[in-house]
């Protein structure tokens, strides 16, 4: 008798794996981040109660205890977490407190609007950071290297917050010659929303006008993000690239005779790659979700925006919405960075 080939199981990836693993450890972690945003949020001290019904309706009991009873606040607080759970499931994140509209209707207008001013920050800021880190490391000591370093400290030393009030005062107020607060200019009308993005929108819908408009107002909140972005990228490029310039590698790159842009494109910022990432993703999350102080001085209507006003009136559906809204952007962050590094670097898909 002869055996029956047995038929073997096709290797399955390293990839796929390691995607499938960071899959799993995101939920996992998104889940946390439900607990932990619940629990802080009911911990909050005040009466959300009066901040809902103001303070005539509450003190009414019968109304007082119909608002608590339709919200679920009788209930034990795991109660109260199912059903909060119950609802996100759906999609829904309850009723916003000072807007009076669903928490997701605010965020779908919210969110689209920091996404805007921090892609454009992180996307100028690495442009920058790339060729100020790079030049820094190659003239290492010398002036040029000096003067980055310079800059790169100011960046980082300078407080947000002064720096968006300052370049308001001068660009706008005294030479005029930056547009005023808000997405786009009270006479240009908004962009028909299918990304949210203004900037997009306004060139899908084919508006020239209105997309010159709204870069204008997108100047100024993105010029004060990057310039504090690209004194840590531009540090730790540096720091990056001078590690990679003492390898082996490169030394062999360049007694072959290769170009000097060959290097840098080729081996150089190749070899970084990696590191860079990891400061980039932190840099880009920080980004999305810490832009309160520069929303609020140029009144942009975003993230940073909606959590200062649904904090600042005890909006505690607001809060939990926008708490939810950070931990997946970040989770999504570090998730995009992990399926990079195993793209770039075999040897961690393996880890």
């Amino acid at each position: 008798m002869t055996a029956t080939p047995t038929r073997r199981r096709p290797a399955r990836s390293p990839l796929a794996g390691y995607l499938l693993r960071r899959l799993g450890t995101s939920v996992l972690l998104l889940i946390g981040v439900t607990v932990v945003t619940f629990l802080l949020t009911n911990l909050v001290p005040g009466d959300p109660v009066s901040a809902a019904l103001g303070e005539g309706a509450s003190q009414n009991p019968a109304t007082r205890e119909a608002f608590i009873r339709e919200r679920g606040l009788d209930q034990p607080l795991i109660v109260q977490y199912f059903l909060y759970m119950s609802g996100l499931l759906r999609g829904d994140l309850g009723r916003s407190l000072v807007t009076g509209r669903a928490v997701t209707t605010d965020l779908q207008s919210a969110v689209p609007a920091t996404i805007e001013i921090a892609v454009a920050a992180i996307v100028l800021s690495l442009v920058v950071s790339i060729v100020l880190g790079t030049l820094a490391a190659y003239r290492r000591g010398l002036v040029a290297d000096q003067v980055v370093r310079v800059v790169t400290l100011v960046g980082l030393s300078v407080p947000t917050f002064w720096l968006a009030l300052v370049s308001y005062y001068v660009f706008f107020l005294q030479l005029r010659i930056a547009p005023g607060s808000g997405r786009t200019s009270a006479t240009i009308t908004p962009p028909p929303t299918v990304t949210g993005l203004y900037t997009v929108d306004y060139i899908l819908d084919g508006d020239g006008v209105g997309l010159m408009d709204a870069l204008a107002h997108l100047a100024l909140p993105v010029l004060v993000l990057s310039l504090v972005t690209v004194g840590l990228l531009t540090r730790f490029i540096r720091t990056s690239v001078l590690e990679v310039l003492s390898s082996d590698y490169v030394r062999a790159a360049r007694a072959k005779g290769l170009g000097g842009a060959r290097i840098v494109l080729g081996y150089v910022l190749r070899g970084a790659s990696l590191p860079i990432l990891t400061v980039v993703g932190v840099a880009f999350g920080s980004l999305l979700s810490g832009t309160v102080l520069v929303e609020s001085v140029f009144a942009w209507p975003g993230l940073g925006t909606y959590a200062y006003n649904s904090a600042a009136n005890l909006d505690l559906p607001g809060v939990m919405g926008v708490g939810l809204v950070v931990g997946v952007i970040y989770l999504v962050i570090n998730f995009v960075v992990d399926l990079l590094y195993g793209v770039l670097d075999p040897r961690v898909r393996l880890a």
